[in-house]
């Protein structure tokens, strides 16, 4: 078995856990390839809005995205969304493949895009269109919502 170093676990760390899907996969998902072919600074904003836990919103970061993007061309757009792989992976503790995140990012911008919205979509339960804020009033709802046990009882003792 061959082991890189972000494979290894190292003292006190847990081992990386694979993605969902892989880099290339976006076929599994045709509604999140298009937006990230057709919008990529919509698919980024949702993500960067996850991933900052709502401190920044899905308009600001796809804004600031496309203005990287029409100031610097695809890789100043592709290094800044690539800052935001490695955030993501950190925590949800991602193995780094198939390669550094950057390189990912350069390589195949729309596939990396992709496969982050793919990761936060399905296996995180999180809907990306109604932002960070919105999953967690839902889940709070889908909490409350959810019926409790009745509490136990002692159970009954005769005395003598």
């Amino acid at each position: 078995m061959n082991l890189s170093s972000n494979d290894q676990p190292s003292q006190g760390r847990i081992k990386a856990k694979d993605w969902s899907t892989d880099l290339c996969e976006c076929w599994m998902d045709i509604n999140s390839c298009c937006l990230t072919c057709w919008c990529p600074c919509v698919a980024f904003g949702r993500i960067a809005e996850v991933v900052d836990r709502g401190s920044t919103s899905c308009g600001v970061s796809g804004a600031m995205y496309m203005i990287i993007f029409m100031l610097t061309g695809y890789g100043g757009s592709s290094l800044y969304s690539c800052f935001y792989r490695t955030k993501l992976r950190a925590q949800y503790n991602l193995k780094e493949r198939p390669c550094c995140d950057c390189c990912v990012h350069f390589c195949c911008e729309p596939c990396a895009l992709c496969q982050e919205y793919r990761q936060l979509q399905h296996n995180r339960d999180l809907d990306l269109v109604i932002g960070w804020h919105g999953n967690m009033e839902r889940h709070a709802r889908l909490a409350a919502s959810t019926p409790s046990a009745p509490p136990l009882q002692a159970p009954m003792s005769r005395l003598v």
